[in-house]
Protein backbone atom coordinates (compact mmCIF):
# COMPACT_ATOMS: atom_id res chain seq x y z
CA UNK A 1 0.00 0.00 0.00
CA UNK A 2 0.90 3.51 -0.82
CA UNK A 3 0.16 6.65 0.84
CA UNK A 4 -1.05 9.60 -1.71
CA UNK A 5 -1.92 12.78 0.63
CA UNK A 6 -3.71 10.54 3.16
CA UNK A 7 -5.23 8.29 0.56
CA UNK A 8 -4.19 4.78 0.37
CA UNK A 9 -3.08 3.79 -2.56
CA UNK A 10 -3.22 -0.48 -3.00
CA UNK A 11 0.13 -1.88 -4.68
CA UNK A 12 -1.03 -3.09 -8.17
CA UNK A 13 0.58 -4.82 -11.14
CA UNK A 14 -0.47 -2.34 -13.54
CA UNK A 15 0.22 -3.62 -17.42
CA UNK A 16 -1.62 -1.50 -19.69
CA UNK A 17 -1.85 2.80 -19.29
CA UNK A 18 -4.99 3.68 -20.76
CA UNK A 19 -5.17 7.67 -21.87
CA UNK A 20 -8.19 8.85 -22.37
CA UNK A 21 -9.32 11.30 -24.96
CA UNK A 22 -11.23 11.75 -28.19
CA UNK A 23 -9.93 10.63 -31.67
CA UNK A 24 -9.39 13.11 -34.33
CA UNK A 25 -7.85 16.27 -35.08
CA UNK A 26 -10.53 18.35 -34.37
CA UNK A 27 -10.00 17.02 -30.14
CA UNK A 28 -6.17 17.22 -30.65
CA UNK A 29 -4.66 19.74 -27.60
CA UNK A 30 -8.19 19.50 -25.78
CA UNK A 31 -8.45 19.21 -22.40
CA UNK A 32 -10.71 16.32 -22.81
CA UNK A 33 -7.71 14.69 -24.29
CA UNK A 34 -5.47 15.34 -21.59
CA UNK A 35 -4.54 11.76 -21.24
CA UNK A 36 -3.57 11.04 -24.93
CA UNK A 37 -1.34 13.62 -24.73
CA UNK A 38 0.45 12.15 -21.54
CA UNK A 39 0.71 8.46 -23.07
CA UNK A 40 1.69 10.23 -26.73
CA UNK A 41 5.11 11.63 -24.37
CA UNK A 42 5.42 8.56 -22.62
CA UNK A 43 5.60 6.59 -26.02
CA UNK A 44 8.31 9.16 -26.83
CA UNK A 45 10.26 8.97 -23.66
CA UNK A 46 10.56 5.27 -23.92
CA UNK A 47 11.10 5.40 -28.04
CA UNK A 48 7.92 3.62 -28.37
CA UNK A 49 5.71 3.66 -31.67
CA UNK A 50 2.21 3.16 -31.95
CA UNK A 51 0.11 0.57 -33.77
CA UNK A 52 -3.45 0.24 -34.81
CA UNK A 53 -5.56 -2.11 -33.56
CA UNK A 54 -9.46 -2.45 -33.35
CA UNK A 55 -11.07 -0.22 -31.29
CA UNK A 56 -7.71 1.75 -29.95
CA UNK A 57 -4.04 2.33 -31.01
CA UNK A 58 -1.18 0.79 -28.86
CA UNK A 59 2.29 1.00 -28.32
CA UNK A 60 4.41 -1.23 -26.09
CA UNK A 61 7.29 0.33 -23.49
CA UNK A 62 9.48 -0.70 -20.54
CA UNK A 63 9.53 0.88 -17.67
CA UNK A 64 11.99 -0.41 -15.18
CA UNK A 65 11.59 -3.57 -16.38
CA UNK A 66 8.37 -3.99 -16.57
CA UNK A 67 6.14 -4.43 -20.16
CA UNK A 68 3.64 -1.66 -20.34
CA UNK A 69 1.11 -1.38 -23.16
CA UNK A 70 -0.24 2.15 -23.61
CA UNK A 71 -3.66 2.46 -25.17
CA UNK A 72 -5.39 4.98 -27.06
CA UNK A 73 -8.86 4.13 -27.01
CA UNK A 74 -10.37 5.26 -30.99
CA UNK A 75 -14.17 5.38 -29.68
CA UNK A 76 -15.19 9.11 -28.41
CA UNK A 77 -14.92 9.35 -24.80
CA UNK A 78 -18.19 8.15 -24.07
CA UNK A 79 -17.57 4.57 -25.63
CA UNK A 80 -13.63 4.38 -24.12
CA UNK A 81 -14.81 1.62 -21.92
CA UNK A 82 -15.18 -0.78 -25.19
CA UNK A 83 -11.46 -1.45 -24.92
CA UNK A 84 -11.55 -4.01 -22.09
CA UNK A 85 -12.25 -6.83 -23.73
CA UNK A 86 -9.84 -6.86 -26.04
CA UNK A 87 -7.28 -6.32 -22.97
CA UNK A 88 -9.07 -8.90 -20.82
CA UNK A 89 -8.09 -11.69 -24.13
CA UNK A 90 -4.67 -10.79 -22.63
CA UNK A 91 -4.98 -11.19 -19.78
CA UNK A 92 -5.55 -7.79 -18.57
CA UNK A 93 -7.62 -7.47 -15.39
CA UNK A 94 -9.47 -4.05 -14.27
CA UNK A 95 -6.78 -3.95 -11.81
CA UNK A 96 -3.96 -4.33 -13.91
CA UNK A 97 -4.68 -0.71 -15.56
CA UNK A 98 -3.70 2.80 -14.94
CA UNK A 99 -6.46 5.28 -16.27
CA UNK A 100 -4.93 8.76 -17.10
CA UNK A 101 -7.85 11.31 -17.23
CA UNK A 102 -8.66 15.19 -17.21
CA UNK A 103 -10.29 16.03 -13.84
CA UNK A 104 -12.20 19.13 -13.13
CA UNK A 105 -11.70 19.03 -9.47
CA UNK A 106 -8.30 19.49 -9.15
CA UNK A 107 -6.55 22.76 -9.79
CA UNK A 108 -4.50 22.63 -13.42
CA UNK A 109 -1.74 21.04 -13.91
CA UNK A 110 -1.95 18.93 -10.51
CA UNK A 111 -1.91 15.28 -11.01
CA UNK A 112 -2.53 12.67 -7.90
CA UNK A 113 -3.18 8.70 -8.37
CA UNK A 114 -6.51 7.69 -6.91
CA UNK A 115 -7.78 3.77 -6.88
CA UNK A 116 -11.43 3.08 -7.27
CA UNK A 117 -14.28 5.46 -6.97
CA UNK A 118 -17.05 6.40 -8.58
CA UNK A 119 -16.53 8.08 -12.09
CA UNK A 120 -18.28 11.48 -11.16
CA UNK A 121 -19.45 12.41 -14.24
CA UNK A 122 -16.75 11.48 -16.47
CA UNK A 123 -18.18 10.11 -18.88
CA UNK A 124 -15.02 8.02 -20.16
CA UNK A 125 -14.43 6.52 -16.40
CA UNK A 126 -18.20 5.67 -16.86
CA UNK A 127 -17.38 3.60 -20.00
CA UNK A 128 -14.48 1.93 -18.19
CA UNK A 129 -16.29 0.97 -14.84
CA UNK A 130 -19.47 -0.39 -17.09
CA UNK A 131 -16.91 -2.84 -18.83
CA UNK A 132 -15.40 -4.39 -15.44
CA UNK A 133 -16.06 -2.36 -12.26
CA UNK A 134 -14.31 0.52 -10.75
CA UNK A 135 -11.13 -1.67 -9.18
CA UNK A 136 -8.57 0.21 -11.20
CA UNK A 137 -6.13 3.28 -10.86
CA UNK A 138 -6.16 6.47 -11.82
CA UNK A 139 -3.92 9.44 -12.95
CA UNK A 140 -6.07 12.73 -12.15
CA UNK A 141 -4.91 15.64 -14.67
CA UNK A 142 -5.69 18.60 -13.16
CA UNK A 143 -7.69 21.11 -15.67
CA UNK A 144 -9.75 23.41 -13.12
CA UNK A 145 -13.77 23.46 -13.39
CA UNK A 146 -15.18 26.79 -15.16
CA UNK A 147 -17.44 28.71 -12.78
CA UNK A 148 -20.25 28.29 -14.47
CA UNK A 149 -21.38 24.83 -14.37
CA UNK A 150 -23.03 24.80 -17.40
CA UNK A 151 -19.91 25.54 -19.39
CA UNK A 152 -18.57 22.21 -18.40
CA UNK A 153 -19.08 20.49 -21.87
CA UNK A 154 -17.67 23.04 -24.18
CA UNK A 155 -14.63 23.88 -21.45
CA UNK A 156 -13.34 20.05 -21.43
CA UNK A 157 -13.95 20.08 -25.54
CA UNK A 158 -11.80 23.56 -25.66
CA UNK A 159 -7.92 23.37 -26.14
CA UNK A 160 -5.65 24.18 -23.35
CA UNK A 161 -4.84 27.87 -23.06
CA UNK A 162 -1.74 27.83 -20.64
CA UNK A 163 1.74 28.31 -21.97
CA UNK A 164 3.05 25.16 -23.86
CA UNK A 165 6.13 25.05 -21.29
CA UNK A 166 3.52 25.10 -18.58
CA UNK A 167 2.20 22.40 -20.00
CA UNK A 168 5.12 20.23 -21.12
CA UNK A 169 6.34 20.66 -17.42
CA UNK A 170 2.79 19.23 -15.91
CA UNK A 171 3.03 16.57 -18.12
CA UNK A 172 6.05 15.23 -17.11
CA UNK A 173 5.05 16.04 -13.76
CA UNK A 174 2.19 13.21 -14.57
CA UNK A 175 4.94 11.31 -16.34
CA UNK A 176 7.10 10.85 -13.00
CA UNK A 177 3.70 10.05 -10.75
CA UNK A 178 3.10 6.93 -12.82
CA UNK A 179 6.79 6.24 -13.31
CA UNK A 180 7.36 6.41 -9.41
CA UNK A 181 4.40 3.88 -8.82
CA UNK A 182 5.52 1.55 -11.58
CA UNK A 183 8.99 1.28 -9.91
CA UNK A 184 7.38 0.23 -6.46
Amino acid sequence: MKQNNALVIPTLEIKAIIGLGNPGPAYSKTRHNIGFEIVNALANQYYGSWESKKGMVTCSIFIHDKKILLIKPTSFMNNSGQVMPALAKQGIKQDNILVIHDELELAFGVSKLKFGGSAKGHNGLKSIIAHGGSDFLRLRFGIARPINREEVPNYVLAKFHEPQDLMDESIDQAISIAIDYLAE
